[in-house]
């Protein structure tokens, strides 16, 4: 083991303070609370730090449960800790805003496996007092939630007007619909399924082989030899950021345009402006993001099969279910295209829930969830309305 702290990089230092101190709320359950684990493993003792935004009112029934993606943490609109880039979410969250705080009180965690706050593979296994690396125990995104509703016991909230949340965050929001009915006053998906399919996977293998591969992986133990995999994860970064993109945005954002030249080099360097915008994107992200987080969280996200979960049929999971839908999705999402919303759609229906479902004609891929799209914030601000005066909430919150 390398003891010389210098032989990190700086980067890699500072995401690690991150861990013990990232700037938000952390609740720590002791070993007595454990989490117990699909895989059969019990998490203990775990915590789950946590970022709010407005107030909560009284009677705790002004809650909205903000779910982030594989690539987001628990700084959804306010400025990040270690990046000091905006919120992943502030066009949607904040005073006037879709999810106007000056009506809800906004909670947004960070998963359990993921390495901002909340226990993960960079947290310290208290059996050895190093860091867990690859002995941490494999999780799912059921297990995610599950921390989430322990998190929610903790703060004695019983039940959240709304679940909201893109990619991965719809995927938990489904989960917490499925798991927890009676908690779930109202949810929102947005661009998600009710299972990850083959070719999803196949984009997360590519981006765990990259990291893998990687000689400071160090089968995952890197921390310990003071190295960072950090070539690889941008690997992985950047096959996946093609994904979260449509071909129309690429094309219209870049096209074949050169990069600070006027011919090409007939070499490997960045010719391209979009092959520098993916570099960039790479390793900006690594400085934010741990490598064994990104094997373990895309990991979960493979094995979510709600359907499977509940003797092979999709509508068994919902069945009785009072909670109220609205599933949104854009046409141009080649990642969780609109047909795999409408199979959730569809299996609500057999069950005769309240269903609402929005296709959004957007050209700007899977990631229009986080863009300004005036219509995604019609919809969500229109539900959330009504969800509240539903549940009897005034004008106020």
């Amino acid at each position: 083991m390398n003891e010389n702290p210098g032989a990190e990089s700086f980067a890699e230092l500072k995401r690690r303070e991150q861990i013990t101190n990232p700037q938000s709320e952390v609740v720590h359950f002791p070993a007595s609370k454990g989490l117990p684990l699909d895989s059969g493993a019990v998490l203990a003792p775990f915590s789950v730090a946590y970022q709010t935004y407005g107030t909560l009112n009284e009677d705790k029934s002004n809650l909205i449960l903000v779910c982030h993606a594989l690539t987001g943490d628990q700084h959804a609109a306010n400025p990040h800790p270690v990046t000091g880039k905006p919120g992943w979410w502030e066009t949607m969250i904040g005073p006037g805003k879709p999810i106007d705080t000056d009506r809800y009180f906004v909670l947004c965690p960070n998963v359990i496996g993921g390495c901002m706050g909340s226990t993960g593979p960079s947290s310290l296994n208290p059996a050895t007092g190093r860091p867990y690396g690859p002995d941490f125990p494999v999780i799912t995104l059921r297990d995610m939630v599950r921390a989430q509703a322990r998190l929610l016991d903790h703060l004695g909230i019983d039940q959240v007007l709304s679940v909201i949340g893109g990619s991965m965050g719809g995927m938990q929001v489904l989960e917490w619909a499925a798991t927890y009915k009676e908690r779930v006053f109202s949810a929102i998906p947005i661009a998600c399924a009710a299972r990850h399919s083959s070719q999803n996977i196949a984009f997360h293998e590519v981006g765990r082989q990259a990291v893998m591969a990687d000689p400071d992986w160090c089968d995952g133990q890197y921390l310990e030899e003071g190295r960072s995999p950090r070539k690889g994860l941008a690997v992985a970064r950047m096959a996946a950021h093609i994904t979260y993109l449509s071909d129309r945005a690429l094309h219209m954002k870049f096209g074949r345009n050169l990069q600070d030249r006027d011919e090409v080099t007939f070499g490997f360097d960045a010719d391209f402006q979009v092959e520098s915008y993916l570099r960039h994107q790479g390793m900006s992200f690594v400085d934010r993001f741990d490598a064994n987080s990104y094997l373990y969280i895309t990991r979960a996200m493979d094995y979510f099969d709600i359907a499977a979960d509940h003797g092979g049929v999709l509508a068994n999971a919902y069945a009785g279910t009072k909670t109220r839908f609205c599933l949104i999705s854009f046409t141009s999402d080649w990642l969780f295209p609109t047909e795999e919303s409408r199979e959730v759609v569809h299996a609500l229906n057999a069950v005769a829930a309240n269903v609402s479902f929005v296709e959004i004609d957007s050209d700007k891929g899977h990631d229009a969830f986080l863009l300004h799209e005036p219509e995604l914030f019609d919809t969500i601000r229109g539900f959330l309305t009504s969800a509240a005066r539903q549940r009897g909430l005034g004008e106020g919150g």
